[in-house]
């Protein structure tokens, strides 16, 4: 089977736990306003790639990797489910540790022949970072073009699944670092059992130039970057309120 990849990052430390092999898929059907990847929105563009090949690419620095593994991301990794579920089968079989980077978005509970798939790759998914952009279903639909219902719901199917999470969230000012969506936030991700970390990141403006390479307007022009401080002090509201509810279900 091939898929259509966007890139590979032989080095990455950011992309979970140890040094590891990133592999972007192409085609993403959220569009996120402070998203610095746009390129990889297209879908069935960027080069075709077999999942042995991958494997065969992975293998090559396979000495760095003894505390990493493979991550998938995008794009959306899971607009090519059956492809990545192709890689993470061939991956486990080598022992590989496997992460999955995604929003979420493209689950549905009540899409049977789909989650039967993605039960099968939760089999062989060692890690998933899940990326909640905005709690709130409106503000979410504005900032990124669709309501977040359903990746509220892939947030509680990973943990029936009891698959290990790592939060991520991105601190937009004037968007997303309002501290009573900072505590709804953190109040229902302690209702998770699953979450093993939380990433409050800065918004930044590094993906500003593929915009105009792209010719696209971008969105966010005017807003400032956040700052560490915002970040850490966002991180703070979100982890009182997790222990909060956490407290509140013992």
């Amino acid at each position: 089977m091939n898929g259509f990849v966007h890139s590979t990052e032989s080095f990455g430390t950011v992309d979970g736990p140890g040094v590891r092999f990133v592999v972007f898929l192409q085609g993403c059907p959220m569009r996120c306003q402070y998203c610095h990847n746009p390129d990889t929105w297209k879908m069935n563009t960027g080069s075709v790639r077999s999942a042995e090949s991958l494997i065969r690419e992975y293998e090559r620095n396979a000495a760095f990797y003894t505390k990493g593994g493979i991550t998938v991301t995008g794009g959306e990794a899971l607009m090519q489910l059956d492809f990545v579920l192709e890689l993470f089968r061939l991956a486990k079989k080598k022992n590989i540790h496997t992460c999955l980077d995604t929003s979420g978005i493209t689950y549905h509970p009540g899409a049977s022949s789909y989650n039967e798939k993605l039960d099968a790759l939760m089999a062989v998914t060692d890690l998933v970072m899940l990326d909640i952009k905005h709690i709130d279903p409106e503000g979410h639909k504005m900032l990124t073009s669709h309501d977040n219902a359903g990746i509220l719901a892939f947030a509680k199917y990973l943990d029936q699944k009891q698959i290990p999470v790592w939060i991520r969230h991105v601190v937009v000012p004037g968007i997303t670092d309002d501290a009573q969506l900072l505590t709804r936030l953190g109040t229902f991700i302690g209702t998770l059992n699953n979450v093993k970390a939380l990433d409050v990141l800065p918004y930044h403006i590094m993906g500003v130039i593929k915009y105009k390479q792209l010719e696209l307007p971008y969105p966010l022009e005017g807003v400032p970057p956040a700052t560490k401080e915002q970040a850490a002090n966002a991180k703070k509201i979100i982890l009182t309120a997790y222990w909060k509810q956490r407290r509140s279900l013992q």
